[in-house]
């Protein structure tokens, strides 16, 4: 019996060590030329990148029990009871639009945005399940996306804020890759992205603070408070970000995944006020409150930016928390309405116009509770 037991957990570690180190999931490693370039960063430290406030990342072995047992429990609600509804977004349509800027959520934190003729994808995680195999995650909340990958059109550039599996997907940076231009990232990102097939010379790696121009627009990567990592020993060995994204009309934020402090002001005083601001909302617990916001802090961090209208991401497409599934967008909408500042909640796929606040009173997730 010991014996046996014994066979089938090396089975086990060969298995895992063996997937870990040979799927292209997890991604590529820094040469170690690629890691001197990282150490004129002073949010690189001793090979690590390192948030600007002390972070705690490891929970203790009490805690990973309360986390584990709260994943399970069924009276949550963390899932909706049936599949989200999405509308439909026509290809053509997309490549022969010339009008004002709008933008598209895929659910979670991927966005389609349209802007000065451009088409611009941020964190384009399409795939069913945010993890390295389908086993190991439970799948979206929707049965299907707004458009397939295959049938996007051209893109300009893709901006990512980091390379959690539910920001940066292979699956779907496979299927983009020959039909966008330029891709944005952290420093220590495009590692992943040049592992996948990628040329070097369509990645530019940018720092927090760092400015970039493309064509008539500026994209500025602005810091987050977050972490990073795809397997077991990379872990802040890339950066994680969020993003301005600047016209010479308007200008809008995406928040990346980030703890709540004092960056959000900073960016506001810097780059605001913003049109329009992507927060982050969702997949949040006490056990990790430095790396992820509560849905009062999302507003506040709304207001902290000097957004004129916010509105709430990462939630309605996957479970990696423990509150029910409509948590996020309950609690941000009433904060939001405590501060006085205007947030949008559109379905999956809609449409959204910077001028249009109809979206804002529209609780179509009512009738999947």
């Amino acid at each position: 019996m010991i014996l046996g037991i014994g066979i089938f957990m090396g089975v086990v570690v060969i298995a895992t060590l063996l997937f870990v180190n040979l799927s292209p999931e997890f991604g590529g490693k820094a040469t170690q030329e690629q890691k001197d370039s990282y150490r004129t960063s002073k949010n690189y430290k001793a090979d690590k990148f390192v948030n600007t406030n002390t972070v705690q990342l490891d929970m203790s072995l009490s805690d990973m029990g309360k986390a584990l047992a709260g994943y399970f429990r069924p009276q949550l609600k963390s899932t909706p009871d049936e599949s989200l509804p999405i509308i439909k977004i026509d290809s053509l349509n997309i490549a022969e639009y010339k009008g004002k800027s709008r933008f598209f959520w895929f659910g979670h934190s991927a966005f389609l945005v349209q802007i000065n003729h451009k088409n611009i994808l941020i964190d384009p995680m399409f795939g069913s399940v945010p993890a390295p195999h389908p086993m190991l995650g439970g799948k979206r909340f929707s049965k299907e996306l707004p458009i397939a990958i295959e049938r996007i059109p051209e893109i300009d550039a893709v901006l990512i804020s980091h390379d959690h599996y539910d920001h940066l997907d292979y699956g779907s940076i496979k299927k983009l890759k020959n039909k966008v231009k330029k891709f944005y990232t952290p420093l220590g990102v495009g590692v992943h992205l040049e592992a996948w097939g990628i040329p070097k010379e369509r990645i530019v790696e940018l720092d927090w603070w760092q400015e970039v121009s493309f064509d008539e627009l500026r994209f500025v990567c602005t810091p987050a408070q977050h972490f990073s990592g795809r397997g077991f020993t990379d872990r802040t060995k890339a950066l994680w970000s969020s993003w301005v994204i600047q016209s010479d009309i308007e200008s809008i934020f995406f928040s990346g995944d980030s703890g709540y402090a004092a960056h959000f002001k900073e960016i506001g005083k810097k780059y605001g006020p913003f049109d329009f601001a992507m927060m982050e909302c969702g997949q949040y617990n006490e056990l990790w409150p430095d790396i992820h916001m509560f849905p009062e802090e999302t507003a506040q961090a709304g207001l902290d930016v000097k957004a004129k209208t916010i509105m709430p991401i990462h939630w309605g497409a996957f479970k990696l928390a423990m509150h029910p599934w409509t948590d996020p967008v309950e609690r941000v909408t009433k904060k939001a309405k405590e501060l006085d500042i205007a947030v949008i909640t559109p379905k999956i796929g809609a449409p959204i116009f910077l001028q249009d606040q109809r979206l804002s009173g529209e609780k179509w997730w009512k009738s999947y509770d």
